[in-house]
């Protein structure tokens, strides 16, 4: 607290007073609404809520809203709601190749079983200011509506019939750690490392992937696929001896395949990098999936040259809370700290003055 401040706490409370003040703006336009927000400014919300941990988007959006549009700090309030919240179980693992799918498109190969849907997406526009948009004109709806259930199997699924990629491996067959209760120590395992870059900066991680593209270490990729669509969550009940459905949440899924020359070990083939997080956020997603292959350089016996494949120094930093917590906590008071440093330089400028003045 700036004790120091004049006016102590009632200083404090001002402070949080102007902060409302300056969050409601002109009166005389009308406040945002939280529906406003989930239906208008859904990309927002959906990173608030990937890196929130939390997929709710009503609270997400009360979060955008209460910070200004601060998303950072919008993450920030989402993070601490959800310390409160009780733990009642694990739900089981999501499965993405059921999913009600509403985009989907692939680097790889053109003709797709199942085709290419492209869905709701930036890739196609001119990327060009619209007056139309300020001036809040309605759009036409679309004719049809891209999204089904779709017998979709991966890319990575028909390069595993011809033995060309490395196994997906079984998640069924390993306890996954908690990312949220238990400490990191490192050498992490894939599956508490999937979990930090799910959690973590998507601007971190763009910066990241973007480094292992520009040749700061080996990688290759290819995007297999992205898919985007809503997925069924299902809770095992011990009483009933059976899953009961949650509901579903939509979440963007990426398989990046990258190519492998091979080892003493293992042939050459393709080697996978994976993304999965909440909403739609494609960035996220294919940062995420670069950014995992990156780590998994010693597992191929690659050698460790960039920042991307420096394990601890990715998932000590990638974690845009505990960031600006370091970063904005300098701004608190250090009064005491700075005196010393103060006093210690005015001693060291006076011992060197005197040293020159003896020298002459």
């Amino acid at each position: 607290m700036y004790v120091a401040v004049k006016g102590g706490e009632a200083a404090i409370a001002n402070a949080h007073a102007l902060l409302a003040d300056r969050r409601r703006g002109d009166r005389s336009v009308p406040a945002l609404g939280i529906e406003q927000i989930v239906q208008q400014l859904g990309l927002a919300v959906d990173r608030c809520m990937a890196e929130g941990s939390l997929y709710d988007k009503e609270l997400a959006a009360l979060a955008i809203i209460q910070s200004r549009g601060d998303l950072i700090e919008a993450i920030f309030l989402v993070r601490a709601f959800r310390t409160t919240l009780p733990r009642f179980g694990y739900s089981n693992p999501i499965d993405t190749a059921n999913m009600l799918i509403e985009r989907r498109v692939s680097a790889t190969f053109k003709d797709l079983p199942g085709g290419q849907l492209l869905g709701p997406t930036f890739d196609y526009t001119h990327r060009l200011l619209d007056p139309a948009v300020a001036e809040g004109a309605d759009v036409a709806a679309p004719t049809t509506r891209q999204s089904a259930n779709i017998a979709a199997p991966r890319v990575t699924t028909l390069l595993a019939s011809e033995g060309l990629i490395e196994p997906d491996g079984d998640a069924s067959a390993q306890d996954i750690g908690d990312l949220t209760r238990e400490p990191m120590q490192f050498p992490l395992g894939r599956d508490v490392r999937l979990q930090a870059l799910a959690r973590g900066d998507e601007g971190f991680l763009l910066g990241l992937a973007y480094s292992t593209q520009r040749g700061f270490g080996r990688s290759h990729p290819f995007v297999g696929e992205i898919r985007i669509g809503e997925v069924e969550v299902e809770l095992d009940i011990p009483e009933l001896g059976f899953a009961v459905s949650l509901g579903r949440v939509k979440v963007t899924e990426c398989q990046m395949v990258n190519q492998f020359k091979g080892s003493a070990k293992l042939p050459p083939q393709f080697t996978r990098g994976y993304g999965l997080v909440f909403g739609q956020s494609e960035r996220k997603a294919m940062s995420m999936s670069l950014c995992d292959r990156a780590l998994r350089a010693r597992e191929f016996g690659d050698d460790i040259v960039a920042p991307a494949q420096d394990e601890e120094f990715v998932i000590s930093h990638l974690d845009n809370v505990q960031s600006t917590g370091f970063v904005e906590h300098l701004k608190l008071p250090h009064y005491v700290d700075f005196q010393a440093e103060l006093d210690l330089v005015r001693r060291m400028r006076a011992e060197q003055d005197a040293v020159r003045e003896a020298a002459e």
